[in-house]
């Protein structure tokens, strides 16, 4: 294996010119860093980067750790997170939840031991906060992403789940509805709580009920069992004309079980939701969706993170970025007539 004294030896330079040209320090002369390199790339050397990193004090490698690798939200934001770690000369790393705490609380330990420069992380939830502080405790910077957990303070990347979740449920009402249910995700997950908010805004400002059993409180994540919401539905005394779903996996969850009812959408029971369906949505342009910023959500995600670390010495005060959802209407909504 080569090492730097090999080089050193060849390029008629000490050891430590050349440890200053492999981390970019010191005062080095354009002649001699380039006749450096030029021995590296002559003896195929590899930097070792574990040693580079305890030079540097700095890895160069970020980490994403998402609750869902499977919703095409969560994918296309890992696109972007990983595009603007690239542009930026660092690594990116992935980490998949599935909406548990214990598994979060893995790949924290994961990411400690990995010594990463920082991380974006969309938390399982409220129950999230001890493992964030863990973070902070070790000193590494994060920025939270789709969610806020309580009692802490940093930076976050956030869609406006509130004034998306009003957006759907009054086009709803405006298309003639006037029984509208809800499936959402856990109310210990900030997205949820205010997509269940403005759902109910819009109802209360119309003079429409929101009786308890219409709203339906489950794991954004996806599961094999449907059972839940199939005992949801029997429990009414009759379908909704519409239901919301807190996001795309829960709609398509809902729309399996009513076409295994027999139940048409949109033809008996219309159906709207969070979170589009990424390139499948091409392919059937089905679903009236509230469109989040997915790719944008990664990419000012990573570019928040990568400022933090810069500024670790000299703090910044914390940034929030709200971005708006796109009203997406398509064939998933029937319009009633009034006596419907």
């Amino acid at each position: 294996m080569v090492t730097i004294y090999d080089i050193a030896e060849k390029a008629n330079v000490s050891a430590m010119t050349v440890s200053r040209v492999i981390n970019n320090t010191g005062k080095i002369s354009d002649k001699t860093r380039a006749k450096v390199k030029r021995v590296m790339e002559e003896l195929n050397y590899v930097p070792n980067q574990t040693a580079r990193s305890l030079v540097l004090q700095q890895t160069r490698i970020l980490f994403l750790l998402i609750t869902d690798i499977t919703n095409p939200f969560y994918t296309t934001l890992a696109r972007g997170a990983e595009d603007a770690a690239t542009k930026n000369g660092f690594r990116l790393l992935f980490g998949n939840s599935d909406e548990s705490l214990e598994k979060e609380n893995e790949y924290v330990q994961t990411i400690l031991s990995a010594r990463v420069d920082g991380v974006l992380v969309a938390p399982a939830g409220d129950p999230s906060l001890p493992h964030l502080e863990k973070l902070r405790a070790h000193k590494v910077p994060f920025v939270l992403m789709d969610r806020e957990v309580p009692g802490i303070e940093c930076d976050v990347v956030l869609g406006d789940s509130k004034e998306g979740g009003h957006r759907l449920t009054q086009l709803l009402i405006d298309r003639g509805h006037r029984r509208i249910a809800m499936i959402n995700g856990s109310s210990s997950v900030s997205s949820a709580r205010l997509r269940l908010q403005g759902y109910r805004e819009a109802l209360k400002l119309n003079d429409l009920p929101c009786a308890d059993g219409d709203v339906y409180e489950t794991s954004f994540g996806p599961r094999s069992d449907l059972s839940g919401i199939e005992a949801w539905l029997d429990a009414m005394p009759s379908l909704p004309t519409a239901i919301v779903a807190g996001n795309n996996v829960l709609a398509l969850e809902v729309m399996s079980v009513l076409r295994n009812r027999g139940v048409a959408v949109p033809d008996e029971v219309s159906l709207v939701c969070f979170d589009d369906l990424g390139p499948y949505a091409e392919f059937d342009p089905f679903l009236t969706v509230a469109a989040q910023q997915a790719y944008q959500f990664g990419y000012m995600g990573i570019q928040m993170l990568i400022e933090r670390i810069r500024e670790k010495e000299q703090p910044l005060p914390w940034k929030k970025i709200v971005l708006p959802a796109e009203l997406i209407v398509r064939r998933s909504v029937k319009e009633l007539t009034s006596t419907q």
